[in-house]
């Protein structure tokens, strides 16, 4: 288990359980005495290889998931953190990570195979500091690094394959064409539910503690952040023992021993950190976005609103433009404004803040406006995907497609894993009428976003479109390429479902 399971269950596991029950009675695993032994077998069962694919299948699908976060502001922030903290890592070569975002309030964490990490909204809004999250951040890297997620997929036992059986078949399902938005829920349910039924050994908690640690420290945090964060969550998992039942403290044991061994490994490493402004926007973004309609948005909003008034310094400054960004997804870009004026004057030049003003200002149709404040934003922020995101819709809404369609062509360079610049470039080129380049920049589009049988068609309908010859086999190369990964997929899937 890594540090997942925080404080209640996860709000998809209702969808495995069901499935997994229809298929077979679910055994509660023994807790497993170490990290089990990577012999022959489990790795042909699973190898970094077949890891990385299985992961890969799963986000494709999971991006669809509603609850996803397709934020630029969120995106950047997490997987930068990821990255930086997996450099400072020994043994990292070869690895990578990618963080992601779901809205759900519950104080949560999952790894999936292939290294992909998935971040709950409400673990960022609890955290007091930069260095709690990343004490976090850094554990479930660390659960990445050692390979715990692929041991403990492979250890033999049925409620293991079980779950697995029920992912591959969801999976499945969605590369045959019949997935839809229920699908991506499927999919991030049941990886998250593989992840809880893990278990891990306390031995392997402690040696995730010990490397993330480890990694946070020569990042610069504060690895105080981690007894801090880790011995708040131990307090609250005993607050609600018998709430519910206690699913925390049953298979993600906080020990005394463990918590004393955090303790002692920071006596001669603490040091002060100096939080990066970005931490404070964002959190205070995805306050909003993790609020559902009615009472609990208001809360959210009352929270804010008292951070703002009463707060000072960087903290203030984010409720400030939380508000800003809550009022712009209410439809009320007049109030959206005030809110942003009323920001401390030294911390009104952010990327977030630059961005979302720009996005109020084409909100009220000031198209001049938005393109000269977009265009300034990005020469002081040449690093900030939501600023270049807001620049790109911003020359689209002036009628200066063509600048988009090169603008985003250098951005995809810069960022080639960012999906939705394929999308706003194809919107530019359907407007320009060059159809076959909007259906090649789509198919990109699904193809990144895991729709591969979509992707297919638009390039299908892009040949279509064209008697050139040359084009034409360009074309059907690309075609067939798909085609040869969704059978690869199909096949690798099938051998997990069979394994249940």
């Amino acid at each position: 288990m890594t540090v997942c399971t925080v404080l209640s269950k996860k709000r998809h596991v209702a969808v495995v359980l069901a499935a997994s029950l229809a298929l077979a009675p679910m055994p509660v695993p023994a807790q497993p005495t170490g990290v089990p032994s990577m012999g022959a077998a489990s790795s042909a069962e699973l190898s970094p290889s077949l890891e990385r694919t299985l992961g890969n299948a799963i986000m494709e699908q999971g991006r669809r998931d509603p609850d996803y976060i397709d934020d630029p502001d969120v995106s950047q922030y997490l997987t930068d953190m990821g990255r930086e903290l997996l450099k400072q890592a020994s043994g990292a070569a070869g690895h990578q990570v990618n963080v992601f975002g779901l809205r759900d309030p519950d104080i949560n964490a999952f790894a999936l195979p292939g290294g992909h990490i998935g971040i709950h909204s409400g673990l960022v809004t609890s955290a007091r500091s930069e260095s709690e999250l990343a004490s976090v951040l850094s554990h479930e890297i660390a659960h990445v690094l050692q390979r715990h997620i692929a041991r403990g997929m492979t250890r033999s036992s049925q409620s293991n394959h079980i779950l697995l059986a029920s992912l591959a078949g969801a999976l499945l399902a969605a590369l045959s064409g019949s997935g839809d938005l229920a699908m991506g829920v499927a999919a991030f349910g049941q990886a998250a539910a593989v992840d809880r039924q893990l278990g891990f050994s306390r031995q392997a908690e402690q040696e995730a503690d010990r490397v993330g640690l480890q990694m946070m420290t020569r990042a610069g945090y504060d690895p105080r952040g981690m007894a801090q964060m880790f011995g708040r969550l131990a307090r609250s998992s005993s607050l609600n023992e018998g709430v519910g039942g206690n699913v925390y403290a049953r298979t993600h044991p906080l020990s005394v021993q463990r918590l004393s061994d955090i303790e002692s490994r920071i006596q001669d490493s603490a040091r002060s950190h100096q939080d990066n402004p970005a931490f404070w926007f964002v959190r205070a973004k995805l306050l909003v976005i993790q609020a559902r309609a009615g009472r609990a948005s208001s809360q959210w909003i009352d929270a804010l609103r008292r951070a703002a008034d009463q707060g000072s310094g960087v903290e203030q400054a984010a409720a400030q433009y939380g508000l800003a960004f809550a009022a712009l997804k209410q439809k009320n870009p007049d109030q959206a404004r005030r809110e942003l004026e009323a920001i401390a004057t030294e911390f009104r030049q952010t990327p977030q803040v630059d961005a979302l003003s720009v996005a109020i200002a084409s909100s009220l149709d000031e198209r001049d406006e938005a393109l000269e404040q977009a265009r300034e934003a990005w020469q002081r922020w040449p690093r900030s995907q939501s600023v270049a995101l807001a620049l790109a819709q911003a020359l689209q809404n002036a009628g200066h497609d063509d600048e988009a369609v090169q603008f985003l062509a250098d951005r995809i360079k810069q960022w080639p894993d960012m999906s939705n610049l394929h999308r706003f470039q194809a919107q530019s080129y359907e407007r320009l009428d060059k159809k076959i380049a909007a259906r090649r920049a789509m198919a990109q589009y699904y193809e990144d976003t895991g729709a591969l049988p979509t992707a297919v068609e638009h390039l299908q309908q892009a040949r279509g479109l064209t008697d050139d010859f040359y084009l034409q086999s360009e074309l059907d190369v690309e075609i067939r390429e798909l085609k040869e990964r969704l059978v690869s997929q199909r096949a690798l899937l099938k051998r997990f479902e069979k394994s249940g």
